[in-house]
């Protein structure tokens, strides 16, 4: 098992962590590899009944790593298709409870909204600033939005770029659970518990309904937007663009 994930299981209740703090648990080829096979094993495991999804340190997850996206000039990374191991998270047989302590940027924001349930701090952010480095979100990462918080409130966040609080993401819809950032570990270990505490066949078998209710949405053709945002990925826009976010400076946006 990778060291950029981490699993415990303890009472029923899997916890998955995000092991990169020092940088901001940002998602890299390696982690991206352990994320899937963290969840590939947890499939397996007759003790398991709920999975806790967590990062270590300050951050929930600051999305893709920018030095290895700059790296490979936009390219997708070839260990691991962040839109492939985000599905199969939302996969899982287990229902799974996003624990958002800090911000969840980008991909972040992705990871928290495949999984069932978010608990999150009021302290933290949530958001896709894709716009602000040149990048178009990939299709099934929109349409996770669209279910979830609805078209107006998806073209705000994304038009902007700006990430939102805690407050105002349940305000959204976004997550289910709001509370100091003192009290987010233990108010989510309080609703895996009750949810664990249930029926094992109960839980897999409404878990399956959800999936079955939602499975049109990969029936929906969208080839040239995945054209698009490669075109968008690999632009020298989208070049500046991860400069900028790493130099911490604004962008100089060209159009090309």
């Amino acid at each position: 098992m990778s060291d950029e994930v981490l699993t415990t299981v303890a009472d029923a209740v899997a916890t998955v962590t995000l092991n990169r703090p020092a940088q901001r648990n940002a998602m890299n080829g390696a982690m991206l590899t352990g994320l899937r096979a963290a969840f590939d094993d947890l499939e397996t495991r007759g003790d398991v009944r709920v999975v806790i999804v967590r990062g270590a340190g300050p951050a929930f997850c600051a999305g893709m790593d920018l030095k290895e996206m700059e790296a490979r000039g936009g390219a997708r990374d070839p260990e691991g298709d962040v839109v492939a191991v985000l599905q199969r998270v939302e996969r899982s047989r287990h229902p799974t409870i996003a624990v958002v302590h800090g911000d969840a940027i980008a991909g972040g924001c992705e990871l928290a909204l495949h999984c069932d349930l978010r608990v999150m701090a009021d302290t933290a952010r949530i958001g896709m600033p894709l716009a602000r480095i040149g990048m178009i979100v990939p299709f099934p990462l929109g349409q996770k939005l669209l279910e979830i918080i609805g078209p107006a409130q998806t073209r705000h966040l994304l038009f902007t770029g700006r990430p939102v609080d805690g407050r105002r993401a349940y305000e959204i819809g976004m997550v289910h659970q709001v509370v100091a950032a003192a009290e987010v570990e233990a108010a989510a270990a309080a609703l895996a518990r009750t949810i664990a505490d249930n029926a094992p066949l109960a839980l897999a078998g409404m878990k399956q309904v959800i999936l079955r209710a939602v499975a049109a949405r990969p029936a929906v053709a969208h080839d040239d937007l995945d054209a698009a945002a490669l075109r968008a990925r690999q632009s020298a826009d989208a070049g500046e663009g991860r400069r900028a976010m790493l130099e911490k400076r604004k962008p100089r946006f060209r159009g090309e």
